[in-house]
């Protein structure tokens, strides 16, 4: 026998000689993916390839951490930007923006990932001629998918230049053995870049596409980014004269902004590119003329939880089918009280900020707003806030005799003497998951599919990365800022009107127009990932940053009492409502926190790179 076995192991042994004389066996194509010049043999695998730089351009904004917690919009359950909100960020570490439970949306917002994503782009680049196209339908998506890589990089780029301010523009794609050293580039060159990548998108790009292919850039996509560069750029974090508390004393300012003054010019630009987008005549505001008998806060709602909309302009969809939990869009921001995570909770200054149904502000001096404060607010209030009382969807098994009127508990029931008697079930001081509980007496309702049981079920609706809301924005904000109040205040009554509010008064104008604007800006936008760039762009960080508030709410009921509400479903008293501070979130800021620093790990690399200011 064992000489059997030695004869079969030369044999063995010969063959795999022999096979190796033929060709390299380590060669070969691995099993369960495709090589590199696999991929530039096949349309199709290169299209595969593409849509990488979606997932990684957009990261996943259904995450347990958002940019609405790192800005004045929300406040996590799990106070996971804790360290971020106090300013501890450094050249040696970005806290919970990429370390950390749930740092899903933002760790690939960081210089690394972004520039992995851009020698991706670079790739096809360098490559795209070699892809056969054996028919007219190979060639046009050939096209189509330059386009569509234009876009990606015109997009990573921007992404790095919001973060970082000017950065190396690096179009080729570098060998083991290259020189990695590459100084960084003036904010206007890499705008100028941005920009020229995006007109070689639009030429590229078709103005539809096909159901199935909803999620890829269009030419209506490229120009709305366009939009939305220029509208950055032309803004006062990057205009010499109105930056001086970010740039001051920074030997390289062209590297934060414009070293010539002339704005009027690059908002004239950025109100071009907008108009441009509404021009084309492709999109309109979803239920843009209400009737009188409409739900409008229902529309909304509907508008959240579908798609396929005109309002649309570039969907991203998750990925349900994914095991992990970071696309489990509901369950992130569902109550505790439904076994949810509670994430996002809206702060005190966002919800103040909606106005009443008959276009007033709301007003805690107003006796009657106090004592009511969620009666007879717009339309967004109700479609976007779940408030202490809002009927909901039917609470899990287990707590339905807890809460048999599927009424949200957001607030807390005392004994005549003070003494706490029950927590609502939407609580940290509720019978089940307190620490899930929110902190500020709201969750968000934006976004989420109600008919679905989050606990269990993952929902699948797409985050609307360009919808033709912020297109009308962004054409009135350049108008504003040109001076153009009336044609502004058309555009921004466009939002208004389709929100069921009246007009903006014909007396507005100057400052109290932006401002008005803002606000609109702010209510319409919340949870798109448009407020943390905004409140940097208007150089206001530094009065959102604050001590954050929310609300107490309080009914007096006897000793003894151990359900939150009577038998019948009504309160035990009239409630009390009570502006507190948040508990644990004061936010700190510098002016130096307007862009990241560049990591030290990224310096040592790359001796020709110039740290950011303060860092």
């Amino acid at each position: 026998m064992r000489k059997v076995f030695k004869i079969i192991m030369i044999l063995f042994l010969l063959s795999v000689i022999i096979f190796a004389c033929k060709k390299d066996f380590l060669e070969v194509e691995p099993l369960g993916e495709f090589s590199e010049n696999a991929v530039w043999s096949d349309p199709n695998l290169v299209e595969t390839f593409v849509n990488s730089m979606y997932s990684n351009n957009f990261g996943n904004p259904f995450g347990n951490r958002k940019l609405s917690d790192f800005c004045d919009e929300s406040r996590s359950s799990w106070s996971t930007t804790y360290n971020w909100n106090k300013g501890l960020m450094s050249s040696d570490g970005l806290q919970e923006w990429t370390e950390g439970f749930g740092a899903q949306a933002t760790a690939a917002l960081t210089w690394e990932p972004l520039y992995a994503t851009v020698r991706m782009e670079n790739i096809f680049f360098s490559r795209i001629s070699e892809v056969p196209a054996t028919s007219p339908a190979d060639e046009e998506k050939i096209a189509r998918l330059k386009g569509e890589v234009y876009f990606n990089r015109a997009l990573t780029y921007h992404l790095l230049v919001s973060l970082y301010g000017g950065v190396p523009i690096i179009t080729e794609v570098y060998g083991l053995d290259a020189d990695f050293s590459a100084a960084r580039n003036t904010y206007e060159e890499c705008i100028n870049f941005i920009v020229g990548q995006l007109d070689s998108a639009i030429i590229f790009l078709p103005p539809s596409l096909a159901t199935e292919l909803q999620g890829h850039a269009t030419s209506g996509a490229a120009m709305a980014l366009k939009s939305r560069v220029l509208l950055h750029a032309a803004s006062d974090l990057h205009s010499p004269s109105k930056n001086e508390s970010v740039a001051a004393g920074f030997a390289a300012p062209e590297l934060l902004g414009y070293t010539e003054d002339d704005q009027t010019a690059r908002w004239q630009a950025a109100k071009t590119a907008a108009k441009a987008v509404i021009d084309l005549n492709l999109y309109s505001l979803t239920k843009e003329n209400p009737s009188p008998t409409d739900n409008i806060a229902q529309n909304f709602i509907n508008y959240f939880t579908s798609y396929g909309d005109p309002e649309d302009i570039l969907l991203q969809f998750t990925v349900p089918a994914m095991i992990a939990y970071a696309q489990w869009g509901a369950v992130q921001s569902e109550p505790n009280g439904y076994n949810c995570w509670g994430n996002q909770t809206p702060l005190q200054e966002l919800v103040d900020d909606y106005q009443m149904n008959d276009g007033t502000d709301f007003d805690w001096n107003n006796p009657i707003h106090k004592s009511s404060p969620f009666e007879n607010r717009e339309p967004r209030f109700y479609a976007t806030v779940l408030y202490e009382g809002k009927k909901y969807r039917k609470r899990p098994p287990e707590y339905a005799a807890i809460d048999p009127f599927d009424k949200l508990q957001t607030g807390r029931v005392f004994s005549t003497g003070g003494n706490l008697l029950v927590g609502g079930i939407d609580t940290r001081d509720g019978p089940t998951n307190t620490a899930n509980g929110g902190y500020t007496g709201y969750y968000n309702r934006k976004a989420t599919d109600t008919t679905l049981d989050a606990q269990f079920e993952r929902q699948d609706i797409p985050f609307r990365q360009f919808r033709y809301a912020e297109i009308l924005l962004n054409y009135a904000e350049a108008c504003i800022e040109l001076g153009e109040d009336a044609e502004a205040k058309t555009y921004i009554n466009k939002i208004r009107h389709r929100a069921g509010l009246p007009d903006l008064s014909s007396s507005l104008s100057g400052n109290e127009l932006k401002e008005a604007y803002r606000r609109e800006r702010r209510v319409e936008l919340v949870y798109e990932n448009s407020r943390f760039w905004d409140i940097r762009r208007w150089l206001i960080a530094s009065d959102v940053f604050k001590q954050t508030h929310s609300i107490d709410i309080r009914y007096v009921a006897p000793d003894g009492t151990t359900t939150y509400r009577k038998e019948d479903g009504s309160d035990w008293s009239v409630p009390t409502y009570t502006v507190i501070e948040t508990s644990g979130d004061l936010r700190i800021w510098d002016n130096k926190y307007y862009f990241l620093p560049i990591l030290r790990t990224e310096i040592n690399k790359n001796n020709k790179l110039v740290q950011n200011p303060g860092y």
